[in-house]
């Protein structure tokens, strides 16, 4: 039967019209759509008459589905190679989904790129040469020629976002990429970091008991900061006390002739060194620091980029991201797999999947994104799997769910992503992984390259395994790779068989691979490799007030401490436990004192009328080869083969950390068992076919 198509002439078609169509459509091509770029929404949606938007594949399947249901196969929308700009979320609902073995699959065409684009494409001749003086002036000199300009205006972009006086994530608004490269928003020093020469006043600081009706000033070196007397505002991005806490904020005042900034907000922890080593702050989004390729400033009164291209403009791609929402969203849709396509240059998120049930993220490459890379909130058995999530502004991956009242697992997964180089526009607490509710799994991730935490845990019972996560931390301090803490109540989980290595920066007060932080127990560490994994006074494995974690059958190699800890003397736990956090997290957010979790966390029994007990982590059969210490604090070590030489290692100098069947460790710890390293990170499969050069297997 062949599809019938409806001619009109200036006249819309009516809704009888529309459902003869459709049904057409739905006879003729029963399990498939396609969509191309150089396709008419106003074709059959075949593979030679495409569609052109995602929208309008949208609504053929709607059609579909009302007209006999989904095939036993379901359906599945091609998307053919091709650039398509997103002025609006791609947003499926409860209508647009599937049903078990049945999914709906909007899928990339094999071998061709699909980009979801979630911004404007700047042409070339757009930009033009800078002839307002007063526009001249406040670049320096060497930059004048160089800097292009373009009004925005022009092509009907109105939403310049906003910089608060003072937020510590991202500030909304465009980005600009070129090539599909991030350009740096101007700022000052170009890389790296300006340091205070002195607090003259750190202003309130609640954390030491400090009371201050003042804001926050500090004194500075040179004379940079006189460049920025005529900009309209100045903000400074910076770890204005602790090394895991960066905060951007307004500037108030700056005083040339004393060489001072008056900040004009307190910042939370005051000014000053709750961390050892300088305090240290970049000024960011400024006309006058504009003096080198790659950076930019938008005016947004007047609606004007200023841009120094690092390459010819001509034949480039010029991308500004405009899209704040997802670039796509699934909201309570179940069995809906996307898969095959590269989703970039969005001012929010890039994908968002929202309860619903069964939906699938395959084989996709998010990037460039202004906040974070893929958010999974609730519902059940969502899978992310074989996808690359790279430069976002924020957080790279967040998935939760499940129910902590009842402790019912999600079912979610996140399996064989290679995640990195997150967290560009929010320092610290955007981490590549972020797990919440209960029951999430995370497998065979490769995870590096970031200022701060990689893997950060909430919830109940979830499963780290097999995943590789190196640098990490390069620019923080007091932090771990994985990270959790402040709820006892949150407990269960297991990291068994990751590799971590080379951790932490080089300023170190303390940086580690693990970190139970501010009471965190009842937590498992089985079959871990740990090498270069810890720094200052941090072990590999760190613990600091908890109690009640166990490390078993692990390896550590080359880090100073292997298991550090800082308990909590009775006075501080009294606090803690009668605090209203606690009391809110233990007692109401979940009871910890009534099943399920008292039946399921036997080790809670009794925690709330905490009387003076033992508070002890343990770790047993855990082989430590040249590492400077084994433990402090509130560990009792057993079992232990402790050496200097090679235990029988494959390969260490390359990084191969398998033992030979004729290891030393086997005969001195009758209950150390092989740990499969091989199978630790990236694997190849029908969804990935890169894998990283050098990783364990």
């Amino acid at each position: 039967m062949q599809a019938q198509i409806f001619r009109t002439t200036g006249l819309k078609r009516t809704s009888l019209q529309v459902a003869l169509l459709l049904g057409a459509i739905v006879a003729s091509h029963a399990m498939e759509f396609h969509v191309a770029a150089n396709g008419k929404d106003s074709n059959r949606g075949s593979r030679s008459s495409p569609f052109a938007s995602l929208e309008r594949a949208r609504t053929a399947v709607r059609a579909l589905k009302k007209s006999g249901g989904l095939p036993p196969e379901g359906v599945t929308v091609w998307m053919h190679g091709g650039d398509y700009a997103l002025a609006d979320t791609f947003e499926l609902g409860a209508d647009d989904g599937g049903q078990t073995n049945r999914p709906v699959v909007y899928r990339g065409g094999e071998g061709e790129e699909v980009r979801l684009v979630g911004g404007r494409t700047l042409p070339a001749k757009m930009f033009q040469p800078i002839s307002a003086p007063a526009t001249l002036q406040r670049l320096d000199a060497a930059a004048r020629p160089r800097v292009w300009r373009a009004e925005l205006r022009a092509l009907g972009i109105t939403n310049y976002g906003t910089f608060p006086d003072q937020f510590s994530g991202a500030a909304s608004g465009p980005e600009l990429f070129f090539n599909d490269q991030r350009m740096t928003l101007a700022r000052w020093p170009n890389v790296e970091w300006a340091e205070f020469s002195k607090v003259i006043e750190s202003g309130p600081a609640p954390w030491r008991n400090h009371a201050s009706d003042k804001l926050g000033t500090f004194a500075y070196d040179g004379d940079r900061p006189a460049r920025w007397l005529r900009a309209p505002a100045v903000w400074l991005q910076g770890y204005w006390c602790f090394d895991w806490s960066s905060e951007t904020i307004r500037v108030q005042n700056i005083d040339t002739n004393e060489h001072r900034i008056t900040l004009a907000k307190p910042h939370h922890y005051g000014l000053g060194s709750g961390n050892r080593g300088p305090r240290r702050f970049f000024a960011v989004n400024l006309l006058e620091e504009l003096d080198q390729p790659g950076e930019y400033f938008i005016d947004r009164n007047s609606g004007e980029l200023f841009f120094w291209p690092p390459a010819p403009l001509r034949g480039a791609r010029v991308v500004l991201s405009t899209l704040t929402q997802p670039v796509i969203a699934l909201r309570n849709a179940s069995y809906v797999t996307l898969r095959g396509f590269t989703v970039e240059a969005g001012a929010g998120n890039g994908i968002e999947i929202k309860g619903g049930r069964n939906n699938s993220i395959l084989a996709c490459r998010i990037r460039n994104t202004g906040m974070d890379g893929v958010v999974v909130e609730g519902g059940t058995q969502h899978r992310v799997v074989a996808c690359d999530i790279f430069d976002t502004g924020t957080a790279g991956l967040k998935i939760g769910g499940g129910d902590r009242q009842t402790l019912t697992p999600s079912g979610h997964e996140a399996v064989n992503n290679h995640i990195h180089h997150v967290s560009r526009r929010q320092r610290t607490h955007a981490y590549h992984v972020h797990l919440d509710g209960v029951g999430v799994r995370l497998a065979h991730n490769l995870l590096h390259g970031g200022p701060h935490q990689a893997i950060g845990l909430a919830g109940n019972d979830h499963l780290i395994e097999f995943n590789e996560i190196h640098h990490t931390g390069m620019e923080t301090d007091d932090c771990g790779s994985f990270y959790m803490g402040r709820n006892p109540s949150e407990r269960g989980s297991v990291l068994r068989y990751n590799f971590w290595h080379h951790i932490g920066s080089t300023r170190s007060h303390g940086s580690c691979a693990v970190y139970f932080d501010d009471g965190a127990g009842g937590q498992t560490v089985f079959g871990n490799v740990f090498y270069r994994a810890a720094g200052g006074s941090f072990g590999a494995v760190f613990s600091h007030g908890g109690h009640d974690n166990l490390v078993r059958n692990c390896i550590f190699i080359e880090c100073p401490l292997a298991l550090g800890s800082a308990p909590w003397k009775d006075n501080l736990w009294k606090e803690w436990l009668t605090g209203a956090l606690w009391q809110e997290k233990l007692l109401k957010d979940v009871d910890i004192t009534k099943p399920p979790y008292a039946d399921q966390y036997p080790e809670l029994k009794g925690f709330m009328e905490f009387a003076g007990e033992p508070r002890r982590n343990r770790a047993t059969a855990n082989l430590i080869v040249n590492c400077r210490a084994v433990q402090t604090g509130n560990w009792d070590v057993t079992e232990s083969f402790v050496t200097d030489a090679d235990p029988g290692f494959v390969d260490a100098a390359k990084l191969d950390f398998r033992l030979r069947d004729d290891a030393a460790v086997f005969g001195k710890m009758a209950g150390f068992g092989k740990i499969p390293f091989a199978q630790i990170g990236l694997q190849r499969d029908e969804f990935r076919r890169w894998v990283r050069e050098g990783s364990p297997q």
